[in-house]
């Protein structure tokens, strides 16, 4: 019996290549993490509203839990922003957002105001003693206070002392969304203007902020607060938290 050897041209050969690259699915795009970080006196429970909808919207999400009551602002920078760009669940990620309440935002102002990571993405900060509070230069020197909110919390006044006082303008991408609902009418009587019950909304700015938004929602909340969620989502995706009020 003879056999038959089949002939393949080249030219067939680069068009069959080609139909077969063609049927192939796209490329996957590239990953992209949001890192979620609590405020003082909370727990990575707070912000499991938020990372449903990151996780739901596609995103690699890191709930950070940390001891906010523990350590200074200038160990928790390390250990708690540090630590989660370090995590193994962030591998492969080739952009890192970060979503902070209140504290949290100030840790990856911190961190970022000395270091460098080229896979920084968006920050959106809830809430952020960005220029310190009244409310702590009123009230540092109670030992309840201070038993209550740690070294940390005593850090975030609005004096030279402050852990802000040397950190300086952002140089990263940054959304601040700001609250005007006070359900602390004692605090907000030592806050000068319009406040959250915690901080005012003037104190919540910093310079190089890309974008600034005010919401009738109160500083306990804006973690959990579906408009302010949605406006953390939109910011996280195209740089715009909504109607800028810088």
């Amino acid at each position: 019996m003879t056999k038959r050897t089949a002939t393949i041209k080249p030219g067939r050969t680069r068009l069959g290549l080609l139909l077969l690259l063609a049927a192939l699915p796209a490329a996957l795009p590239a990953r992209e993490a949001v890192v979620l970080l609590h405020g003082l006196a909370r727990t990575s429970s707070s912000m499991e509203r938020l990372d449903a909808a990151f996780s739901a919207a596609g995103y690699v999400v890191l709930n950070a839990g940390y001891s906010s009551r523990q350590q200074p602002v200038g160990e928790l920078r390390q250990s708690v922003v540090g630590g989660a760009l370090s995590d193994p669940r962030l591998e492969g990620c080739t952009r890192v957002h970060f979503v902070a309440h209140s504290l949290g935002g100030i840790l990856v102002r911190a961190y970022f105001a000395e270091r460098h990571d080229p896979r920084l993405g968006r920050v959106v900060m809830l809430g952020p003693p960005n220029q310190g509070s009244e409310v702590v230069d009123r009230l540092r020197s109670c030992w309840l206070f201070r038993w209550i909110n740690g070294p940390a919390g005593v850090e975030l006044g609005t004096g030279p002392d402050s852990a802000l006082a040397g950190l300086g303008p952002v140089d990263f991408e940054l959304g601040v969304i700001a609250g005007d609902r006070s359900i602390n009418w004692i605090n907000s009587l030592m806050i000068a203007g319009p406040d959250d019950g915690k901080v005012s909304i003037e104190r919540t700015k910093v310079a190089g902020m890309k974008a600034h938004m005010v919401m009738h929602v109160s500083h306990p909340f804006l973690m959990k607060d579906r408009a302010v969620i949605a406006s953390a989502l939109r910011f996280g995706q195209n740089g715009s938290v909504g109607n800028d009020t810088r």
